[in-house]
């Protein structure tokens, strides 16, 4: 252009310039006037005092805002007019915080802009009142940052609807070590983002299935270990951390033991790593689980071992002093006893029991720990156990066959009195069918609800046993219900008819409760006199009656409940499953207590009376229990013999 104006040409480029300033002043006042400028007053006219509709802003917001020196349309680009439409563009904080903007992208296994229910920056920062994080008043305040999340994590419709199965992860961790110390306000103490974010940026908050995230099941030490430095390299040198690092799956971290959001300091009884529950909640998932024990070779029934020693003993009893799995082996550097350096190694055993015992010897430290049985398991020991075992069988046997040559003496005794029929030979095998029918279902039931009892383990521990213990369980039910029906056609006939006549509740019996209850208090001299049945063999008559036809319908309705299941609504049948656990604890313990009692143990019974046997009872027994029934008795008994005896010698020719 210099050039140009240089040469002979610049009149030529004066005429243009000349000709040209006309066409740009029409231009000029041809334009339309500029918009006014929207300022803050404006917005405020508004939305200050509004109530909340339109958004209710106010100066003391703005002033307590990290953003005090923006004006509204710093924010808000899109409006260009006044008033404004309703549904405005969301702020884009990407046009300043375009560092922060790129690394969120992901939020747990939602994409930003993408997948709905993804929070955007004013739902954890605020919007007019944004703070800097370090005021208490912000809500990433380390302090309030539970709170923030649990808008989100606390509402169990938004979890439902994002997949997100654990519940209250919030109101767990406020109750933990670490919510605790947030809430005591020490600032250090870890809350959501120092645990969830990847990288240090609390933005970029990954799946726990994403290999980057933070919490990733082999970044966790690394995330646990930004606080617990030198826990975490202990763990890393450990057999378990050495597993983590090639990869293995099965290898437990910082979480596996001390759990998630709810970690509870050691000495919290509840912890899982406590004194008392280390054993059992934290070491035996793994340690007692067969597929692990098979996959790495490693020694089964260490927890049960451990239980059956003293430490074990104490620790049950609630000793938190005494020694448990992390006293010997460690609570992050374990390792195995091959390893030089391990607290195990048959070179340091004498230093780590040492600990609790000062002055053991090497020989003593070196015995084996875990092994079958309990106590020490040196030869001498071993051979003092079966020399003790042998003692126990002798003495405690010959004990019991004193004993029971005693009791047959005593029942022979009873035997050898005049006796008197209490039953004839069908009530006999009745009441044993009954018993045996009892007796069966009450130890096959009960094994379902305490299959850990030893007695139910020692009877159907064995493979196959569950299933013949179900099996066990039905066929001595059957038998119950056919020894109902056989009961019943025995009502029929005419003994029948007489025993139920004299079976059946009557006002007398109220009356001899309360005589007997006044005689045995001492308020009265006289004992009720009673037929052939008192009061107390009706109760457990007709409790008898009422047990067998609720047991039988219950049991019934479970045993085939894949048929009824499709008239009967679901919840019915768990009232009938527990109307039939509790029913047979009612049964059985009437057994024990009130028929046991009134047949065996009274000091007037005992050793027992033998009529379930043979029919018979002593007749001064009879007599003192029975003295209304005497006379009928031996009535009875007497045309019994008649009629027998008429039929040895035949008919009459």
């Amino acid at each position: 252009m210099r050039a140009l104006i240089s040469g002979g040409t610049a009149p030529l480029a004066l005429a243009l310039l000349l000709l040209a300033a006309p066409a740009s002043g029409q231009d000029a006042a041809a334009a339309p006037p500029a918009a006014p400028q929207i300022g803050d007053k404006d917005c405020l006219d508004c939305h200050e005092g509004s109530g909340g509709d339109p958004v209710e802003v106010t100066p003391a917001h703005l002033a307590k805002s990290v953003h005090a020196d923006f004006g509204c349309l710093d924010c808000h680009a899109d409006i260009t007019e006044l008033p404004h439409a309703d549904d405005l563009p969301a702020v884009d904080c990407g046009l300043c915080h375009d560092e922060v903007s790129s690394v969120y992208t992901r939020h747990g296994l939602g994409k930003v802009g993408v997948s709905p229910g993804v929070p955007s920056c004013s739902d954890c920062h605020g919007t007019h009142d944004i703070r800097a994080v370090a005021e208490k008043g912000s809500p990433v305040n380390p302090l309030n940052l539970p709170k923030t999340c649990a808008r989100c994590h606390e509402d169990n419709k938004f979890t439902e609807a994002q997949g997100i199965r654990f519940k209250h992860p919030v109101n767990v961790y406020t109750n933990s070590v670490h919510g605790r110390a947030a809430l005591g306000g020490i600032y250090s103490a870890a809350t959501c983002n120092d645990c969830h974010s990847t990288d240090g940026s609390a933005h970029k908050i990954l799946p726990p299935g994403d290999v980057n995230s933070a919490i990733n099941h082999f970044n966790i030490a690394k995330t646990c270990g930004k606080c617990h430095q030198y826990i975490a390299q202990d763990y890393h040198e450990g057999i378990h951390g050495q597993l983590t690092e090639r990869g293995q799956v099965e290898s437990p971290i910082c979480t596996t033991c001390h759990g998630e959001h709810n970690i509870l300091p050691t000495a919290d009884p509840r912890s899982p790593v406590s004194a008392n529950r280390l054993a059992e909640a934290t070491c035996s998932p793994c340690h007692e689980s067969a597929m692990l024990n098979d996959k790495y070779e490693l020694p089964t029934g260490r927890l049960q071992s451990f239980q059956d020693s003293y430490h074990g003993l104490k620790s049950k009893a609630g000793d938190a002093t005494v020694a448990n799995c992390a006293s010997c082996h460690g609570a992050h550097r374990i390792l195995p006893a091959a390893d030089s350096t391990s607290t195990i190694h048959p070179a340091n055993l004498q230093h780590t029991c040492g600990g609790c015992h000062p002055s053991i010897t090497a020989e003593i430290a070196a015995t084996p720990i875990h092994q079958d049985t309990t106590g020490l398991h040196t030869g001498v020991a071993g051979i003092v156990r079966v020399i003790y075992l042998v003692l126990i069988t002798v003495v405690i046997g010959g004990m019991a066959l004193h004993w029971l040559v005693d009791l047959a003496h005593q029942i022979r005794k009873v035997m050898a009195k005049r006796q008197v029929r209490r039953m004839d030979g069908d009530e006999v095998v009745q009441h044993f069918v009954l018993a045996l029918s009892f007796t069966v279902l009450v130890i096959s039931g009960f094994s379902l609800r305490f299959y850990e009892a030893w007695w139910s383990r020692w009877l159907f521990s064995w493979e196959g046993g569950s299933g013949f213990r179900g099996d066990l369980h039905r066929i001595a039910g059957v038998v119950l219900l056919l020894a109902s029906v056989w009961h019943l056609f025995f009502l029929i006939t005419r003994r029948g008819r007489i025993f139920l006549r004299e079976m059946w509740p009557c006002a007398q019996d109220l009356r001899d409760f309360f005589g007997m209850m006044a005689y045995n208090l001492g308020r009265s001299q006289k004992h009720p006199l009673f037929g052939r049945f008192s009061y107390v063999e009706k109760a457990e008559y007709w409790a008898l009656v009422w047990g067998t036809i609720v047991m039988g319908a219950t049991g019934l309705l479970l045993w085939f409940d894949n048929l009824f299941v499709n008239w009967l609504p679901k919840g019915f049948l768990d009232v009938m499953l527990v109307i039939h656990y509790y029913e047979a604890w009612l049964a059985f313990l009437a057994i024990l207590i009130w028929h046991m009692y009134s047949t065996v143990f009274s000091p007037k019974v005992y050793p027992m009376n033998p009529s379930w046997l043979t029919g018979f009872m002593p007749e001064e027994q009879f007599k003192a229990e029975h003295p209304l029934a005497l006379a009928a008795s031996n009535a009875e008994e007497a045309a019994i013999i008649a009629e027998r005896e008429a039929g040895e010698r035949g008919p009459a020719i």
